[in-house]
């Protein structure tokens, strides 16, 4: 039964003078009667089975005494317009999981800790035209809403590999170049210094050649975790290609960069990569370009940072060099 249907029959049986309670209960939908002091009037078997409240003990008694979950001055407002309006109200899962806690008792399989429900509120007017009582029917969506959770979770998934480089954890080029775009216009509307880092490690062929290639992806894994922990949430880290890196050090001047530079350079020094049995030893040169206003075009300002790696380079490897 879907919520439209389940609606109008409920609506219809309970608006009825006398409705068999077997009629009641035989609908998979939660129906509850409460009046004006939210006093529960009608608990049908529904709502028994899921609450594991008899009707006899909940009847006659206040919602509020026996689900403490209910914010009570929250519902009491919400509920305003089907009193005073004559005019339903709806709450769906996405807004608030639930009204009522209840357990999930579907298969062992389930992913969720309790029902999601979809509720409706409707007035029920007496003869006299006045509404003292409304009519609660509680859906249980889970199925729906774990069916559309599921879905934004697989979209968030592949939303990161989109934007994450599969081996390193870091940003991949494509998106890394995105932001970065977006950084240089920012750089040039504020006009604060932050400071361009590439890097990359040194004879990385001579690693893959004399180890083998599962070998270079380890080294390259350790280097981005080691990247990982000398920048900020702030900073823009990603594999350029290849052994390559780069980094946007925000707000960071270019001494404020050396010091980065220094420290990754020394723990890659330091760092011992572990692979068959084998210990392998690597080193890194690094290229650093600070902002400067001339740099009208992002990818001028990454040139001058490959530039002052090339020259690291070319003095001799395991060192840093700033574009000047």
């Amino acid at each position: 039964m879907n919520a439209s249907t389940g609606t109008l029959a409920a609506e219809t049986l309970v608006s009825s003078s006398h409705v068999p309670a077997e009629l009641l209960d035989s609908i998979e939908v939660g129906i509850a009667v409460i009046d004006r002091n939210f006093n529960v009037q009608v608990w049908n078997k529904f709502l028994e089975n899921h609450s594991a409240k008899k009707a006899n003990a909940i009847i006659g008694t206040s919602l509020f005494s026996h689900f403490p979950e209910i914010e009570e001055k929250w519902l009491r407002t919400k509920i305003d317009p089907v009193f005073n309006l004559k005019s339903p109200v709806f709450i769906i899962w996405e807004q608030r999981p639930y009204l009522l806690k209840f357990d999930c008792n579907r298969p062992v399989t389930c992913a969720a800790e309790f029902m999601y429900q979809n509720v409706t509120m409707f007035p029920i007017v007496d003869k006299s035209g006045r509404v003292e009582r409304f009519c609660m029917l509680v859906y249980d969506v889970t199925e729906q809403a774990l069916g559309k959770l599921g879905m934004e979770h697989l979209n968030e998934e592949l939303k990161t590999a989109s934007r994450v480089d599969g081996l390193t954890g870091l940003f991949n080029r494509r998106y890394w170049q995105e932001r970065f775009d977006e950084m240089h216009k920012l750089c040039v509307r504020r006009e604060k210094p932050s400071t361009a880092l590439m890097l990359d490690i040194d004879h990385f062929k001579r690693v893959n050649d004399t180890y083998g290639h599962q070998a270079g992806d380890k080294v390259i894994k350790m280097l981005a975790a080691l990247i990982k922990r000398c920048v900020r949430e702030t900073d823009l880290a990603g594999r350029y290609g290849g052994e390559e890196f780069a980094i946007i050090l925000n707000d960071s001047t270019v001494d404020d960069a050396k010091a980065v530079a220094e420290r990754i350079r020394q723990f890659a020094q330091r760092l011992v990569v572990e692979h068959e049995g084998e210990s392998i030893n690597f080193t890194v040169s690094l290229g650093l370009a600070q902002f400067s206003p001339d740099f009208k075009e992002p990818m001028a300002w990454l040139e001058c940072a490959d530039q002052a790696l090339y020259q690291a380079k070319e003095n001799g490897r395991n060192q840093y060099c700033i574009y000047t």
